[in-house]
């Protein structure tokens, strides 16, 4: 594993430093669904090596919506947030698909960073970006209407599984988007006879990409 490829500060570190965060890290290869991270624990640093996780929060009625996604060479920071003074969160990192991944515990990460201002600042930057996502998703919910945002998603995710067939139920897409399955329902029905979409159990497929962009 290359640890330069997800710091740009790498060649900043000392080289005590470095063998300190690559003897620390832990590889683990994990299923499709399974839970990383949930509520406050301080699971530590993901470093993504393949694969795809899901970033989400759930209501106090059970309901779940996403945060973010991570793909390949991507870092989690929120699972170790407990590093940042008075910064924590409760969320849920699951692995969507099969995922291979370092996970550097959040104690050696955190003395590592005290030793070093460049990784320390990298970090910093990190927590920030993810922080502007969180905020854009704040944003689209107070100030976007559902269908906006039900065929945002659709087309994010045929971009991500690289075909507009997509293998996904009504429950999944409102997971993501923080609404009931029936509001989905309807929507995609509505979508269904616009011609913007095909229907069948378990499958959305895209079949107007354009007019889904408009």
């Amino acid at each position: 594993m290359d640890f330069a490829t997800y710091f740009p500060v790498w060649d900043r570190l000392t080289s005590a430093q470095q063998s300190r965060l690559v003897g620390g890290a832990v590889g683990r290869t994990v299923k499709k669904g399974t839970v990383l991270h949930s509520g406050a624990d301080c699971t530590g640093l993901l470093l993504v090596e393949t694969g795809q996780l899901r970033a989400y929060i759930l209501s106090a009625e059970g309901r779940e919506i996403t945060l973010y996604r991570l793909f390949d060479l991507d870092i989690c920071l929120f699972s170790a947030s407990c590093m940042i003074r008075s910064l924590q969160f409760d969320i849920t990192i699951e692995t969507e698909k099969d995922t291979a991944l370092y996970i550097i515990p959040a104690e050696i990460y955190q003395e590592v960073m005290t030793q070093s201002a460049p990784l320390a600042n990298f970090t910093n930057e990190l927590m920030a970006d993810r922080f502007s996502e969180v905020m854009w998703l704040v944003e689209k919910i107070l100030w976007e209407s559902m269908d906006r945002r039900v065929a945002a998603f659709l087309l994010e995710e045929a971009a991500i599984e690289g075909s507009d067939r997509l293998c996904i139920t009504h429950e999944t897409i409102a997971n993501h988007l923080g609404t009931h399955r029936e509001v989905v329902t309807r929507m995609l029905r509505y979508f269904q006879s616009e011609g913007l979409v095909k229907l069948r159990r378990g499958v959305v497929e895209l079949t107007d990409r354009e007019r889904l962009k408009a």
